[in-house]
């Protein structure tokens, strides 16, 4: 789900022949065709629901908007889900809400955590979901009696593509991203009678990065669109800090207290201590220990690199040899497998409380993610029949929910026009920074889960400690899950509560001394 690597391109000039082949010329031509622009297709429902303890009479609007380009022509539609209450006034809050990916739909917020219905899978990651049928159960903890809620699927993802002259590569960058959906939402507002309504974003993993570009956008764009708030869900602000590649030493220090949380769940270290002490420690031994070690590196001392290997041992559950084989920096994926190896089971990555039986045992890391796995295909099923029958949604293309096109063709290069690039971890820190300064009423909710191994809590909280973010306007939670804490019961109680409690503008961060 959380696309990582930066890539760099080798272009090669090729002479154009004297006389071009036929059939590559009408190849050509096909290429460079203008699609169709078909009218926008809407569906609109009536609902009601109890939510927060209150029945809410809403409406939904299920369809396309167009985004338009330089020339003003239609060149990509959005189809969002816009959940609104009846007769919601000018000033009823409106929340702006997607994934990530890149290439990542709404499906999981909005079946997850926010929308009307929710998904039911195991909530002790103990099982998957199997084979139909699923359960679609209603969500009393929908944010519906807080605010309205309007699931965003960018280009390529869900329903939305590109039309008319429009090219996916347009939108898979930053700028084309943030520009669509920032076009989208000034669409919204002005279609609706909000623009003086309080505003926020939601965004998961991805979608964080997303949130702050976007909200920079916003800010300094064309149009000033000021917001009330943003809710990041495992946030990935800062790749540096959640990309776990050799020689990232900066990696090393934000996973490990993540690594503690995962084996002390499975029984392999911190048995008898509490989890805030424990954790508490690992925070410290790699603030205060690991990271200057890492940086001797191999100037360190006999009796230091055993101190070293033996608390690393102390903290994530793995044989001492190991490390020491490991040159005392452990990759996340080899910790998934390494940690439940005795048991031939490997951890999930985007939650590390899940574990699959893969066939071969003996494999360095895993082979494919067991909290993905063992959840997608319920959301996926019951997002298209929630669509069609629900909703009334019929269309003549599938329902994307994670493409992996959009993924691997994302266009990390953030330099401007006419300027040079050197690959670099992504980064949208002083973007946030930037939306907070110029509007002073902008709040920030940060929700992180222990055992999240791709977005790492420690990281969050080493971000947000950075960039010149304002302190006092950001609150930091922590639950008991992964990367979709939601999944878990508890932790979806739990992270409603605080995201009611953050837009009443009481929620205090949490983050330990």
């Amino acid at each position: 789900m959380m696309m990582r690597a930066l890539f760099m391109a080798l272009v090669m000039a090729v002479a154009t022949p004297a006389f071009a082949d036929p059939d590559t010329a009408k190849a050509d031509d096909e290429k460079t065709e203008t699609r169709p622009v078909p009218d926008p297709v809407m569906f609109e429902s009536k609902h009601s629901g109890v939510f927060g303890g209150q029945k809410i009479a809403y409406h939904v609007e299920a369809g396309e908007t167009y985004i338009a380009n330089e020339e003003g022509d239609p060149a990509a539609s959005l189809f969002t889900l816009s959940y609104i209450r009846d007769n919601a006034g000018a000033d009823r809050p409106v929340t702006f809400v997607f994934n990530g990916g890149p290439g990542s739909a709404s499906v999981w917020l909005n079946l997850g955590l926010l929308g009307p219905k929710r998904v039911e899978v195991a909530s002790d990651a103990d099982a998957d979901d199997g084979a139909a049928p699923y359960s679609l159960v209603d969500n009393e903890q929908s944010m519906l009696n807080v605010t309205d809620l309007v699931f965003i699927d960018p280009v390529g993802t869900g329903y939305s593509r590109v039309v008319g002259d429009g090219e996916n590569a347009d939108y898979w960058n930053e700028d084309g991203d943030a520009s669509s959906i920032a076009e989208f939402i000034r669409i919204w507002i002005t279609k609706h009678k909000r623009w003086n309504a309080p505003k926020y974003l939601a965004g998961e993993s991805f979608g964080t990065t997303r949130a702050a570009y976007l909200a920079n956008e916003l800010t300094t764009g064309d149009v000033d669109i000021a917001l009330n708030g943003i809710v990041l869900i495992s946030q990935a602000l800062d790749y540096e800090g959640s990309t776990s590649v050799d020689d990232n030493v900066y990696s090393y220090i934000t996973y490990l207290p993540s690594m503690a949380a995962a084996a002390q769940y499975h029984g392999k270290a911190g048995q008898g201590i509490a989890q805030a002490d424990f954790l508490g420690e690992a925070r410290a031994f790699a603030r205060d220990e690991y990271g200057p070690a890492l940086l001797k590196g191999d100037r360190l001392s006999p009796d230091e690199r055993a101190h070293i290997r033996d608390r690393l041992a102390y903290f994530t559950g793995l044989d001492p040899v190991y490390i020491e084989r490991s040159s005392l920096r452990i990759l996340m994926p080899r910790f998934q497998k390494e940690l439940l190896r005795d048991k031939g089971l490997a951890l999930g990555r985007l939650d590390g409380r899940y574990a699959g039986d893969e066939a071969d045992d003996i494999a360095e890391t895993p082979e494919d993610d067991a909290a993905s796995y063992f959840v997608s295909s319920a959301y996926s099923a019951l997002m298209n029949q929630y669509l069609s029958t629900d909703l009334g949604v019929e269309m003549d293309r599938p329902y994307m929910v994670s493409s992996s096109e959009a993924g691997s063709q994302w266009d990390f290069d953030d330099k401007a026009e006419g300027e040079s690039w050197e690959p670099h971890y992504v980064n949208v820190g002083r973007q946030l920074t930037t939306a907070m300064r110029h509007n002073t009423a902008l709040k920030v909710m940060v929700a992180s889960g222990y055992y999240d191994l791709i977005c790492p809590f420690f990281d969050a909280e080493i971000t947000f400690g950075r960039y010149g973010i304002p302190q006092d306007r950001v609150a930091l939670t922590y639950y008991q899950g992964g990367h979709m804490m939601y999944l878990n019961d508890g932790a979806r109680d739990a992270l409603s509560t605080d995201i009611r409690t953050f837009y009443s503008g009481k929620l205090k961060d949490a983050r330990p001394d």
